[in-house]
């Protein structure tokens, strides 16, 4: 048997090749992250005995080895993705010297592939990138919009701080709508109230009336708030962006959409557990089978508790935090809707809750039977049932 191991970089990769008992075959060597030099790395490969396994191993490393992998699938050779975690870990513990090199790295890959299970990596899991990359790009835009309408709250603060008030949410798309035409009071209130109800009206939702419209008016008239033309200015512009964000988001979200739509992912049969929130989970845990047990996915995502042991004593700290923060962050949040739709998960938080332990340990031990849920879900590709909640 072979084993590969990779270290991925930019520009080149390291590889290094031995058997499984430790002979050296390819002592370490480099090709280039281009097409000579995976023409380069193929040529090595077929040149092994055939009749022997190949083992491929390499870290998970961001984009930069996603064309090797591609390659790799495309000639038909399997491979492992590690976490680079592990990798340092087994490193540490192969050795007390404080090296670490490009080179050293590929000889502890080749030598983690005989250590552990050979969990390859699947064509689906391309797909699982792609909603990975995606995922995160949501995030990005999420957070750059959020950042706009603080800031179109604080001009408001300043120049109309009565216009809150009309509206159970300032971005919507009437009001929106409203402050784009007239981004200041002084403006508004110079209206003619009958025409610009009318050019509103197509975008009215639910209950905003006539009356309503013109107490805003009215309002802007008497405002304590003071604008200008920078105001003005910063405000419009903000407000464009924040629509162009809503709608690059759509397409985001349309093409994670797409894709989720391609597997029978179980995840969704949760009540409380929406397509975006568990294109989260799934991208950042890629194939959630390659895991061995519901414990493994706490502690990926970095949720389990620090342990600190000495003689007869043992502690347990504050959650350790390693992992995706992008993927903490979703389950946390999808912890909060599947209390609020799920009669089992509800007791489990009240439960903590009434233990003396605060609203986010509470949700984090409702995330770990959550975690537990969703592995059996996924592993078993059964759908959730309530009824078999303890």
């Amino acid at each position: 048997m072979y084993l590969i191991g990779i270290d991925i970089s930019k520009y080149k990769h390291d590889c290094f090749i031995a058997t499984e008992t430790s002979e050296v075959v390819h002592n370490s060597f480099s090709f280039d992250n281009n097409s000579d030099g995976f023409a380069y790395f193929l040529s090595i490969l077929t040149s092994l005995d055939p009749d022997q396994e190949k083992r491929i191993g390499m870290e998970s490393t961001g984009h930069y080895g996603n064309n090797l992998m591609r390659f790799l699938d495309e000639h038909n050779f399997s491979f492992m993705v590690f976490n680079p975690y592990l990798t340092e870990k087994f490193r540490q513990a192969s050795s007390l010297r404080k090296t670490k090199t490009d080179k050293i790295d590929a000889r502890i890959i080749s030598q983690m592939l005989v250590s552990r299970d050979y969990t390859t990596y699947s064509s689906k899991s391309y797909h699982i990138s792609s909603l990975k990359s995606l995922t995160r790009f949501r995030l990005r835009l999420i957070e750059a919009r959020t950042k706009l309408k603080v800031r179109v709250q604080n001009i408001l603060d300043l120049t109309f701080p009565e216009f809150t008030k009309f509206f159970s949410t300032i971005f919507g798309v009437l009001p929106l709508k409203i402050l784009s035409n007239y981004p200041s009071a002084e403006k508004l209130s110079k209206v003619n109230p009958d025409e610009t109800f009318n050019f509103l009206k197509e975008d009215i939702r639910g209950s905003y009336s006539y009356q309503k419209f013109i107490n805003l008016v009215n309002a802007a008239k008497s405002t304590i708030g003071k604008s200008n033309e920078n105001y003005e200015l910063e405000l419009s512009s903000s407000i464009r962006l924040i629509n162009y964000y809503n709608e690059e988001i759509k397409k985001i979200e349309t093409q994670i959409e797409s894709i989720m739509n391609q597997y029978s992912f179980k995840i969704l049969s949760i009540p409380g557990i929406g397509i975006q929130s568990a294109a989260v989970i799934i991208s950042e845990y890629g194939d959630i089978k390659s895991f061995g047990n519901a414990n493994k996915l706490l502690s990926f995502a970095g949720l389990e508790p620090s342990i600190s042991q000495s003689g007869t004593q043992s502690f347990n700290g504050h959650m350790v935090k390693r992992g995706s923060p992008h993927l903490r962050y979703a389950l946390m949040n999808v912890a909060q809707t599947v209390v609020k739709n799920n009669l089992c998960f509800s007791k489990h938080y009240w439960k903590k809750r009434n233990e003396g332990k605060y609203h986010r340990v509470a949700l984090s031990h409702v995330v770990k039977k959550l975690l537990r849920v969703i592995y059996f879900l996924e592993t078993n590709n059964i759908d959730f049932n309530s009824n078999l909640l303890k």
